[in-house]
């Protein structure tokens, strides 16, 4: 580094978000930029550390200490060739990954690790307002047709090497726009639309077919597909929702995340009238069941429609504000999250689980909650209602993010006879091959879901893989 001593003189400085008052008010991005000054200060606190614990917590292989090196230095077009090598898509990543690079960052022993997504996202932001983004055109192509299916940020990280390997790709989308969750799932508040349709719009020029609409397995069959193209890469995502089935889930009000965070969009986009959307939090007591990221975003989600109260339930423990003895650095810190969302208005719960929604006409009015222990006996972490806790938290409307537990089945993958793993993922060999002779899968599809930046690694791995496998053939 070129200023070994940088982390010393220079403190941690966040970027910020947006004043809480003025940000609930609309849709656009929570999180706030630093001058480039600031920026460059900042990537001087990468150290010169002897083994760059940053590198092995990135699932992409990020090469943090060099672009971080470049920045500082001021070479901002040095510093987007190098993140660009190893990450397709580092302007999705620099605003929505959680950065297992800074968990794992040598100065995350004192707390105050390196501003790395902060910086990456910096970085490829200045590349495309100066311009070194341009398309880049393959000068020669194969004539090997491959379809990438699902255009999540698996299937782009796929389509995109693909493409620039000279291959003919088709890109099969499913709905309207692409991008997957990362457009419908992801609320604007996070991830600007626009920042997926710019990069859209640069691989079309660089020669990428796109179709959007088209639902294989019901629009076009999963064999007509097979036999036209010469590869297929599966990668469609995690997309059956967990259940929760207790008593009274008939009941009216009671969605699953995927759906409420999905029509929002949707009006945010101007593809749907806001007075068309039938889930709608605004003058209701909303009660998000599951303590994750999604769970997040439908916290967010409420408070701009306007919800009288957001209350969100974990079943699991309240996790500790440090790390504990069992979960030392450099491993990702099992620490209290707190987001954006969750600043601007929520009460929160640990260790709740739910016993039975409650209704009257037909329609939800509550949950019956109780609490719960969580007990080691042997290696295996059970649960134990506590007696006499149980309660009843009201809800208008009930939002289950409880996660997704596999790929959906019927269609596609029922048609092409995939074999699945005891988890019902796609199950592939180390080359990323199904069971199928030219299909290949990646991403959460083969999985289980997982974070953006993996989804982005798996694409890029199937791509070598498919690469190899049409250069041989």
């Amino acid at each position: 580094m070129a200023d070994i001593y940088g982390f010393l003189k220079i403190k941690k400085k966040d970027a910020g978000n947006r004043p809480i008052p003025d940000r609930i008010r609309d849709h656009s991005e929570v999180e706030q930029t630093l001058n480039s000054e600031d920026r460059m200060l900042q990537a001087s606190r990468c150290m010169d550390c002897g083994i760059p614990f940053c590198h092995w917590g990135c699932p992409v292989d990020n090469l943090i200490p060099e672009w971080n090196d470049l920045l500082y230095k001021g070479d901002w077009r040095g510093a987007y060739s190098r993140l660009n090598s190893t990450n397709n898509f580092p302007e999705f990543t620099g605003r929505i990954c959680p950065a297992p690079c800074e968990h794992a960052c040598v100065l995350n022993i004192n707390q105050e690790p390196v501003t790395i997504r902060e910086n990456e996202a910096a970085i490829v932001e200045k590349a495309f307002s100066e311009g070194y983004i341009k398309p880049v055109i393959p000068k020669v192509r194969t004539g090997k047709k491959v379809a990438v299916i699902g255009s999540g940020p698996a299937g782009m990280a796929a389509a995109d090497l693909l493409n620039q390997a000279g291959h003919l790709v088709t890109l099969f989308e499913k709905d309207d726009k692409p991008g997957g969750l990362l457009r419908y799932g992801i609320p604007d508040f996070k991830l600007s639309k626009t920042v997926i349709d710019r990069r859209i719009n640069l691989m079309k020029q660089e020669g990428l077919i796109l179709r959007t609409g088209v639902a294989v397995g019901r629009d076009i069959s999963a064999k007509e597909l097979v036999d036209q193209f010469d590869a297929v890469c599966i990668s469609i995502g995690a997309g059956q929702p967990r259940e929760l089935q207790i008593e009274g889930r008939d009941l009216s009000g009671i969605h699953h995340a995927m759906e409420f965070l999905t029509l929002q969009n949707r009006v945010n986009s101007g593809i749907m009238a806001s007075t068309d959307n039938r889930i709608n939090a605004e003058g209701k007591k909303v009660l998000v069941i599951g303590g994750g990221d999604t769970g997040s975003d439908c916290v967010g989600t409420s408070i701009r429609q306007k919800a009288a109260k957001v209350t969100q339930i974990e079943i699991m423990p309240k996790p500790p504000v440090t790390r504990t003895e069992d979960n030392p650095w450099p491993y990702w810190g099992k620490i209290l999250k707190t987001s954006t969302s969750h600043e601007e208005g929520c009460d929160r719960f640990w260790s709740l689980s739910s016993v039975k929604f409650l209704g009257e006409n037909n329609r939800v009015t509550g949950v019956e909650v109780e609490d719960v222990i969580w007990k080691n006996e042997n290696g295996r972490y059970v649960m134990e209602p506590v007696e006499g806790t149980k309660r009843t938290i009201e809800a208008d409307l009930v939002l289950l993010a409880l996660g997704f537990i596999h790929p959906v089945i019927e269609g596609l993958l029922s048609e092409l006879d995939l074999e699945l793993n005891m988890r019902k993922n796609i199950k592939v060999d180390d080359r990323n091959l199904t069971n199928r002779e030219k299909i290949f899968a990646a991403g959460d599809s083969v999985s289980g879901a997982s974070l953006v930046v993996n989804a982005i690694a798996s694409g890029r791995r199937v791509a070598v893989d498919i690469d190899r496998f049409l250069k041989n053939k």
